[in-house]
């Protein structure tokens, strides 16, 4: 018999402290109208001193629970997508898992930079696919704020920090993911980067990007992995009802739309209020068009993302999340 997998409940923690691109322009040569204009960005959120990568992804983790209905030692496997986890070992999952009591869930994290959400998501569903598990937490979460150089205008006005994260539970029918793809260019490992372990700041360690190469390979593989996932789904990209893109930067998300000729307004975006968010940028903003009710019950939803890697991933999910799940 065949088995399928669901998203039934979602969530998300953005740290309380706001920098605004007014604030930054105390920081760093920059103002807002440069920043703005060339990004869309106008504001993000900078993790306390208290918090981490872990605690804020236990956040996300416990809303999502709550919207799924669901006890924290039903889940079998616990999985956390980011690039700046609390230590080298063990994996912020495991930090998640342990401070959520999921006493019997396996819990490992991946790293694919932006993209690491959708291939997180797509490996949770494999497991549920083969039979092997039930219930499981998906985490995007990224605390960018610690790999930063403060006084590079390049990289220090692009990123802020969050967690966003999904319950996908078994089921009978065929709802949840329809088809992904998921990709990586190992030969654009130097495009952006960081050369060592979170938290260590001084200097050696933090973020390093090329600008306008990541924006042409943006825009190039958001269009490719859009078409190649909508074809691999059977639908056609018309039949599409939202486009849920990592929140990176406007200008890329109007010019891959431009390129894929789909209306803007078939984009969600949020990347004005929390800048590039990495792995958690996808799954706070799936859960924001949920708010917003811009997401409704059997909506077909592109999510897609692109990252360090060079990486990219996409998926058509179908969105049933079920009587049982408040907020649909």
């Amino acid at each position: 018999m065949a088995r399928y997998a669901r998203v039934i409940g979602w969530g998300k923690y953005l740290p309380d402290r706001v920098l605004t691109n007014q604030e930054l322009e105390q920081l760093v040569s920059t103002d807002d109208s440069w920043i703005s204009s060339r990004t869309g960005i106008r504001e993000r959120r900078i993790a306390g001193a208290d918090e981490t990568a872990s605690t804020m992804a236990l956040n996300a983790g416990k809303e999502a629970l709550e919207v799924a209905g669901v006890q924290a030692d039903s889940l079998d496997l616990v999985i956390a997508a980011t690039c700046t986890a609390d230590h080298v070992f063990p994996a912020c999952a495991a930090l998640v898992q342990d401070s959520l009591g999921a006493k019997t869930a396996a819990a490992f994290d991946v790293n694919a930079a932006c993209s690491g959400f959708i291939y997180a998501l797509a490996i949770g569903y494999q497991f549920i696919a083969t039979g092997t598990y039930d219930n499981i937490l998906v985490v995007g979460t990224d605390i960018y704020s610690r790999i930063l150089d403060w006084q590079d205008r390049n990289t220090c006005v692009l990123f802020g920090d969050g967690a966003g994260a999904v319950v996908i539970q078994a089921c009978d029918s065929s709802p949840g993911p329809v088809s992904f793809v998921l990709g990586n260019d190992g030969s654009g490992a130097g495009t952006i980067y960081t050369p060592g372990p979170c938290g260590v700041n001084d200097g050696r360690y933090f973020i390093r990007m090329r600008g306008p190469e990541t924006f042409r390979f943006a825009v190039n593989i958001v269009c490719q992995a859009t078409k190649e996932v909508v074809a691999a789904s059977g639908f056609k990209l018309s039949d599409i009802d939202l486009i849920i893109p990592h929140q990176a930067n406007t200008r890329i998300i109007n010019s891959a739309a431009r390129q894929l000729g789909i209306p803007p307004e078939k984009f969600f975006m949020n990347v004005d209020r929390y800048g590039n968010t990495s792995a958690a940028s996808i799954p706070i903003a799936l859960c924001e068009a949920v708010e917003e009710g811009k997401v409704k019950d059997g909506d077909l939803l592109v999510l897609v993302g692109f990252g360090g890697g060079l990486s990219w991933a996409a998926m058509v999910l179908k969105w049933e999340p079920g009587e049982a799940a408040p907020g649909a």
